[in-house]
Parts: C-alpha cells; structure tokens; sequence
C-alpha cells in the first residue's frame, strides 16, 4: 500500500515539475517576440511547414469530419423517424459541432502527430548529437533560434489550417446529407446561416490558437530533453504525440465546461 501511495506522489511531483519546466520554456520564448521582424526568414519557414505542408492532410482529414458529422447527425434524427421534422435544422446543428468542437480537436490532433512528433524528432536528434551545444557555444540562445520560430509558426497558423478544416468540413456535410437524404442546397446551408453564431467561429480559432502553441510547446520541451540516442529520440517522438494529445483533450473539457 505504501508503494502505491508512493508511486502516485512520485507521478504527481513528476507532473507539477514538468509543467514548471513547460512555463518556464515559454516564458524564455515569449522573450524573443518582439525581435521577430528579425528573425522573419526562421519564422516563415516553419510557418510554410506547419501551414503549407500540412494543409492537405488538413482538408482531407476536414472533409471526412464533416461528412461522418453529417452521418452520425442524420441517422440519430432518421432512427426515431425525425428526419422530415429536424430538416430545416440540420445544417445549423451541424456546423455548431463542426465549428466548436471537431473540426479544432481533429485538426489539432493531426497536427499533433505531424507538426509536434516532428518537432521533438529534430530537436530530439540535435540534441543528442550535441548540435545544440554546438549553437550555445556560438553564444546563440536555442529558445531564440529553435524555439520561438516553431512555436509562433504554430500560433499563427493553426486558426489558418482551423478555418480550411471548417469550410470542407461544411462541403463535406452538404455532400453527404444531399446524396443519402436529398438535401438541397438551399435547405441545408439556409439553415447554417439562420442559426449561425460568430461565436462559434470566435470560439474555433481561440481554441486552434491554444491547441497549436500547446503543440510546438510540448515539441520543444520534449526535443530539448532528449537523451540516450536515437531511441531516445523515438521516445521523445512518441512522447511528445502523447501529452499533446492529452492536453488537447483535457483544454477542450474545460473550454467547454466555461463556454
């Protein structure tokens, strides 16, 4: 029994140092803010990164959300034979979900996986080949030169992919009601822009804001503490995946028990 007492502390106290270390790195990041106009070629190619090359994996992963939202949507109203009443509806409940809760989450799990994995794997690999050592030397600080272009590449471009993912996610919807339940265009996005909210667009991007800085964060730590080779650098890959994926989903309970 004491071990076990014994173990939870020990996870807990694991828990709260590694969140210290997590603010820690973002308050030495956050420094580096306002010299971005200066550092604008290192921000922009992790932007193209985080943006550009994800943005494909993005739309598709978009499109399926908003369809399988669709599905789950109307075969709920079709099984108590509501289909006809929650018509003029549809639509306009389908983009709340979409806009408030799948399409951020979905999208910053798949970020997750592709933006921060990636991020620790070359963190990872520069630190355990002391390539970081290598920069401090050169008295040139890793948080300015690593870590802030990933992680502001990060905040900026995650709303920019959120909104992409929302708007095929809507195309997505639309093509699926119209082929299984003859819905026309008229109906199903009428009733989108009658029950249409700003917040739930507002409430979107704040979240893709968070979720995405909370990646690049994680990725850094994790990469900057990498050890033991290049297994160590496969833990840190798999590790960072993890805990970003745990904050995403742990932050979008809370978003939603304040919202």
């Amino acid at each position: 029994m004491l071990q076990i007492f014994a173990q939870i502390g020990r996870s807990v106290i694991n828990f709260f140092r590694e969140f210290g270390q997590i603010a820690i790195l973002l308050t030495q990041i956050m420094r580096y803010v306002p010299r971005i106009h200066k550092d604008r070629r290192l921000v922009l190619a992790e932007m193209s990164i985080v943006g550009n090359e994800s943005l494909p994996l993005v739309i598709l992963i978009g499109a399926f959300t908003g369809a399988i939202a669709a599905l789950q949507a109307t075969n709920l109203f079709a099984k108590f034979n509501l289909i006809g009443i929650a018509r003029p509806f549809i639509g306009g409940s389908i983009s709340t979900v979409v806009f408030t809760e799948l399409t951020p989450v979905l999208t910053a799990l798949v970020i997750a996986g592709r933006v921060g994995g990636a991020i620790a794997a070359q963190l990872g690999t520069m630190q355990v080949s002391e390539q970081i050592d290598a920069l401090e030397m050169m008295a040139i600080d890793k948080n300015r030169y690593l870590g802030m272009p990933r992680v502001i590449a990060a905040l900026t471009m995650m709303p920019v992919l959120a909104v992409f993912s929302n708007l095929v996610a809507l195309i997505g919807a639309y093509m699926l009601t119209t082929l299984k339940f003859d819905f026309t265009f008229d109906i199903f996005f009428d009733s989108i822009q009658r029950f249409f909210q700003v917040s739930e667009i507002l409430q979107s991007l704040f979240k893709s804001f968070i979720f995405g800085g909370v990646t690049a964060l994680v990725g850094c730590h994790v990469g900057f503490a990498t050890e033991g080779g290049a297994e160590g650098v496969g833990r840190s890959t798999v590790r960072a995946f993890t805990i970003s994926a745990a904050t995403i989903l742990i932050l979008d309970a809370v978003f939603g028990y304040i919202f």
